[in-house]
């Protein structure tokens, strides 16, 4: 069957990649680890640049030799949102009634994106099967949009391998569901070493 992959990255990195020794994840391996028997035509990942903060340097190079790996997938598309960072005024948990500025950092635009993608996709007929890695329940109103008015199959890939994470709004949506599991991520890992066009592509040591 004909298949786009659309995947919310810091979805799939908080859900399950974080605390695990599976970062360095080559996510064409995964989707045909995942699904076997069709074709993958496309991945399309959803993600940002990570906010350029104190103590934030060492992440925000691992994340760029990642991408970097990430582009070597011939089927793989990087979407970017970006970061946005302001001051805000919070509580204190033991103090309530006293306050403090803290630096807050929202992601902004990789849902929207990924939603556009996956309808515009859709209405031009350019798969019969969508796969949406993600258990963020603002992405199943887009599901069912894609089961149920364009009739085409939307499978849904919680990157929680505990089905009780799985928001009811989003089983509702999908006409299929999945799990990521340890086993997928550890069967679905770049090589150590590999390059581009640029030179060569080191795995992190941190992971």
């Amino acid at each position: 069957m004909l298949t786009n992959v659309y995947i919310d990255g810091f979805n799939l990195y908080y859900r399950a990649v974080k605390n695990t020794g599976f970062k360095w994840l080559d996510l064409g391996r995964l989707a045909t680890t995942l699904f076997p028997h069709d074709e993958i035509q496309s991945i399309e990942y959803f993600t940002a640049y990570l906010s350029n903060r104190p103590g934030t340097e060492g992440s925000r190079l691992r994340q760029l030799v990642y991408l970097r790996a990430l582009q070597t997938i011939p089927n793989l598309t990087i979407h970017f949102g970006q970061f946005r960072s302001r001051t805000k005024t919070r509580p204190l948990v033991a103090r309530p009634d006293m306050y403090v500025e803290v630096l807050d950092s929202e992601e902004k635009g990789s849902d929207v994106n990924l939603v556009t993608r996956l309808l515009m996709d859709a209405i031009t007929e350019n798969y019969e099967q969508a796969v949406l890695i993600s258990n963020d329940a603002d992405f199943a109103g887009a599901m069912l949009c894609v089961k149920n008015e364009l009739n085409l199959k939307m499978t849904l890939v919680s990157p929680d391998p505990d089905e009780k994470y799985i928001p009811e709004s989003l089983r509702n949506a999908a006409t299929y569901i999945r799990r990521i599991r340890k086993r997928h991520m550890r069967e679905s890992q770049f090589p150590d070493r590999l390059s581009d066009d640029r030179g060569e592509i080191i795995k992190p040591p941190e992971w």
